[in-house]
């Protein structure tokens, strides 16, 4: 994991300090580790770290991972056999670095061999310095290799362009383009607090810009801390993807409905349901600690549910036999959709993964369809563009049983949103239980 101390001749607001921090984390995403754990113990262990230094180390962090695939193979062109980590991952990042600001090439050379100085005895400051000097001197060359290596171009794992390339025979190379950018800002405004055009006006007057992508959801031209944004502390506005949105519009609510959100955390799609209708929200999440995220997002907005750390599939612990109106089950998944924002997924994630997610949500899906009521209505929702954990899921389900009936959304019986600039990657099915 990133050590809690800062190398004594690495200043906190070096490039170097950030190389090397991302080093280390890249590093422990190498070995296995989310990135969202390995930040979690480096932000514990330096909770003093600068706002501005924070970034840097995360926009380093993020971009490599997102060109990992093409920076490993650079590497693999330049060095004879692997290095030990974190020197490797140092060379991903500083090829990154070189890639996205090649005018800053001599200080990004300069400041990594001074990062790679303070690891293991500093023996491998040569071999970085080397590296990093040819990396330069063979720019198109390398470039041109990449450029002709499936996973170099493409920047994600074999399987997973395999399954693309089968699944969406038009469309795959634009998927995996999006998966390699920078995510889009959302905003869904809360119209229990503002209108749309009473944030735009205040957006306006602060000189951020913005634009309505549709009814209660904005959209950003940059992105911003939550702490810039008009509105946020006061509950006008939430940070949530334009595609996760569609979830409270397709599940039909209305006022008086009994309403369960079965994986729920961090609640952004619970407080849109309670800002959509005024219903009886029940909220459930397996981890305490995210079931505790749920009631702290909602009580920014002035909203309540019933939230309960619990599985939804084990009914015995958490449900009291009234059978719900509208169920959202916005199931686990691969996250192949949303892997601009959790770039790790993409070497973390194996093939056999899938099934494994497959079978889950199988079991997810038949456990609260025992929960919903006659003519009530669930709606499945991924953030995978998977077929498997989709369309074939559902369908699967439908054919299993006969009180299913499959719903058109927006003229379609699978909603399937493909990441773009707007959004990212989402799957919705709306199922009713017929009586």
């Amino acid at each position: 994991m990133p050590t809690s101390a800062h190398p004594a001749h690495l200043p906190e607001d070096s490039l170097g300090h950030a190389l090397l921090t991302s080093a280390e984390l890249i590093a422990d995403v190498v070995g296995g580790t989310t990135l969202t754990e390995a930040l979690a113990r480096l932000w514990a262990a330096r909770p003093a770290t600068p706002a501005g230094v924070r970034g840097a180390i995360l926009d380093l962090t993020y971009g490599t991972l997102r060109d990992y695939g093409r920076q490993d193979f650079i590497l693999g062109k330049l060095l004879q056999k692997q290095l030990p980590e974190p020197v490797q991952s140092l060379l991903r990042v500083a090829l990154h670095r070189l890639a996205v600001r090649p005018d800053t090439a001599h200080t990004v050379v300069d400041q990594a061999v001074s990062a790679a100085a303070t690891l293991i005895g500093g023996k491998f400051k040569g071999v970085a310095n080397g590296v990093l000097r040819n990396a330069l001197r063979q720019a198109g060359e390398l470039a041109q290799a990449a450029d002709a290596d499936m996973v170099a171009e493409h920047r994600h794992p074999p399987w997973w362009i395999r399954r693309l390339k089968s699944q969406y025979p038009q469309k795959w190379r634009a998927i995996l383009a999006a998966g390699n950018t920078h995510p889009p800002m959302a905003l869904r405004v809360n119209p229990l607090r503002a209108s749309d055009d009473e944030v735009l006006a205040d957006f306006a007057a602060a000189g951020i810009a913005a634009r309505r992508l549709a009814p209660g959801t904005l959209l950003l031209d940059q992105p911003l801390s939550v702490g810039r944004i008009p509105g946020f502390a006061e509950g006008c506005v939430s940070v949530q993807d334009a595609g996760a949105q569609h979830a409270a519009r397709h599940l039909d609510l209305a006022d008086g409905q009994r309403v369960l959100d079965a994986c729920a955390a961090p609640g952004g799609k619970s407080a849109h349901i309670l800002e959509t209708a005024d219903v009886a929200l029940t909220a459930l999440d397996t981890d305490p600690l995210r079931a505790r995220r749920i009631t702290e997002n909602l009580a920014r907005l002035g909203l309540s549910a019933e939230v309960k750390a619990t599985d939804c599939r084990n009914l015995d612990a958490w449900w009291d036999g009234r059978p719900f109106d509208r169920i959202l089950a916005d199931v686990p998944c691969s996250a192949s959709g949303v892997v601009r924002r959790n770039p790790d997924i993409k070497w973390l994630r194996r093939s056999d993964d899938i099934p494994r997610f497959a079978a889950q949500q199988a079991e997810i899906l038949e456990a609260l369809w025992q929960t919903l009521a006659p003519d009530g209505k669930m709606l499945y929702a991924t953030c995978s563009v998977f077929a498997d954990e989709n369309g074939a899921q559902i369908a699967a389900f439908a054919a299993r049983h006969p009180d299913c009936r499959r719903l058109p959304i927006a003229g379609q019986l699978d909603c399937q949103y493909l990441p773009c600039a707007d959004h990212d990657g989402f799957f919705y099915a709306l199922l009713e239980k017929t009586a």
